[in-house]
């Protein structure tokens, strides 16, 4: 599989390849989050009942803050869309307008993306 040119990682980017339903299950990618300090993760996808759920809820059971913004969630079946932002904001994450999301995001103190020396990393 390749990566589209116009999003391709960084060097210094971890890329994660999802096998399953999930962008949890299977891969790194909670543990690289840990690694990194993140406390927060912003969900989008193109099906609201398959990936976006379940990256939702592995999301929120590992313990992170997780937000879907509104209008960034597709599915094949328009109440498919609905129905499941209903139950997710219900029971495993806030949805936010698109608005706040970015309000949120240039709101956090640009300190954070500068990976600190752990003690364990200098061994």
């Amino acid at each position: 599989m390749e990566i589209d040119p116009k999003i391709k990682p960084r060097p210094d980017e971890p890329v994660i390849h999802k096998k399953f339903v999930s962008n949890f299950f299977g891969t790194h990618l909670g543990a690289t989050l840990n690694y990194l300090g993140v406390d927060t993760v912003i969900v989008m996808g193109a099906t609201a009942g398959g990936c976006v759920r379940h990256s939702v809820m592995d999301s929120t059971g590992l313990g992170f803050k997780t937000i879907v913004p509104e209008g960034c969630v597709g599915d094949r079946t328009p109440g498919v869309i609905e129905w499941n932002i209903f139950d997710m904001e219900a029971k495993f994450c806030d949805v936010k307008t698109v608005d706040e999301v970015v309000e949120y995001l240039l709101g956090i103190d640009p300190s954070v993306y500068t990976k600190h020396a752990r003690a364990l990393d200098q061994k």
